[in-house]
């Protein structure tokens, strides 16, 4: 007897190469058999007839903001928003007050995911003591306790020499870091360099901040050998020196997130600093430039770089608010309207870069629906027509500059463990 059985889905796993008409059928929080399962019985039966069953989906980069600022955002609610959205794995970045740099910390995070019992939050631990870039974290006893990753997102680390030492010691534990690319000296802006910030009056942040920065990473990695992957690639220049270091076989992963793909400089003109993040909105080309990133495998991971902020935070003016957005609960509808709706991708090639490719990045054993594997599944109404609003979200924060907007495609159910932790009404 099965705990539970998804009949009659269009199954595709990326992981396998699967992709058909087929039946899940789920035991003990495991996958227990894959196909045409007509004589299979189970506790619980969902009918997914016209819908699509995938490995659950995973974000490698969320900001869960406790501790420190739970009025914006905490573990619990930042789990719940990612089974909302159809993800069973998010990453949690170490950013927090005071930062994810010491094992305690990571404890504290994995204990915290354990008492929500929703999605799986995974921590990343800081690159450097206290985010500050200048005394490697031990990022051995952070690994044993339990982070996937290492980064000290919101500050890309500057000094070389610092940078290099981490990738080795990284290296050596076989732990990827990852890289807000952003050369300090270069970021004193509030929006993307050009016209449009111009005509604002607002200072800018050039592309040329991130390219600097990335390029020397990657020489750094070219000389270590250290596994690395670019967070929220935002502009054309980075996605094709990118594209060059995989070409020469460097350990190079990147991510993508729905803003930069949907959103330009553009939007700013109203002043809503809801459009307001790091890397700012870029221009269009650079928007194309990241799409054709992401289908043809430059980008492997599409990641929502959710990050909760206060009405009393996003109500200053748009030079004073800060940066960033949420979009955990609409994200997978996102991409769905940049990238398949636009017929850059089919749905294969986009969940493999919501799951393969995540779970590679972190070297976990996720994202595949293989016999014997956690029991993690998406379940995925392509048709559904639906409109973003805030105020159902289940994120404590409602700085999402997609709100109103009319979508199609949403998670239907999302099961992590086994277990069902969402259903859409």
């Amino acid at each position: 007897m099965n705990d539970l059985l998804i009949r009659g889905a269009r199954v595709i796993d990326p992981a396998s190469g699967m992709d058909g008409v087929a039946d899940i059928a789920i035991a003990d929080g495991k996958i227990a058999a894959v196909g045409k399962l007509g004589g299979a019985k189970s506790r619980e039966v969902i009918d997914a007839g016209g819908m699509i069953a995938c490995p659950g989906l995973i974000d490698v980069h969320v900001h869960c903001r406790e501790p420190g600022h739970e009025e914006e955002e905490t573990i619990a609610t930042s789990a719940a928003a990612a089974v909302a959205g159809g993800f069973t794995t998010v990453c949690a970045m170490p950013n927090t007050h005071p930062p994810m740099d010491n094992e305690t910390a990571v404890q504290y995070v994995l204990q915290r995911a354990a008492e929500a019992d929703l999605a799986r939050v995974l921590p990343v631990g800081c690159i450097t003591k206290a985010r500050e870039g200048k005394e490697l974290s031990e990022m051995a006893q952070m690994l044993g306790a339990g982070a996937v990753a290492f980064s000290d997102d919101g500050d890309g680390v500057a000094s070389s020499s610092v940078m290099q030492r981490a990738l080795q010691y990284a290296g050596m534990l076989d732990a990827v870091l990852m890289q807000h690319c952003q050369d300090g000296d270069l970021a004193g802006g509030v929006m993307n360099s050009g016209a449009v910030a111009v005509r604002l009056g607002l200072g800018g942040i050039a592309p040329a901040g991130e390219q600097i920065m990335l390029r020397r990473d990657l020489e750094l990695v070219e000389r270590t050998g250290g596994r690395y992957h670019v967070q929220h690639v935002s502009c054309a220049g980075s996605v094709g020196m990118i594209r060059q270091a995989k070409a020469a076989g460097l350990p190079v992963t990147a991510e993508a997130t729905p803003h930069h793909l949907l959103l330009t400089d553009a939007a700013c003109m109203s002043y809503d600093s809801n459009y307001k993040m790091n890397p700012p909105l870029r221009s269009s080309a650079d928007v194309e430039a990241l799409r054709a990133g992401v289908a043809d495998g430059t980008i492997d991971c599409l990641a929502t770089d959710h990050a909760p902020h206060s009405n009393e935070e996003k109500d200053l003016e748009f030079a004073l608010a800060p940066f960033g957005i949420i979009a955990l609960e609409c994200a997978l509808a996102l991409y769905i309207k940049a990238l398949v709706d636009t017929g850059l991708m089919d749905y294969p090639a986009l969940i493999a870069r919501m799951t393969t490719g995540p779970a590679g990045c972190i070297r976990r054993p996720l994202g595949t629906l293989a016999a014997g594997s956690l029991a993690d599944v998406t379940v995925i109404d392509p048709s559904r027509e639906w409109t973003v609003d805030v105020h159902d979200f289940r994120s404590k924060s409602r700085n999402c500059p997609f709100h109103g907007w009319q979508l199609r495609g949403r998670a239907a159910c999302t099961i992590v463990g086994g277990k069902v932790k969402f259903r859409l009404d």
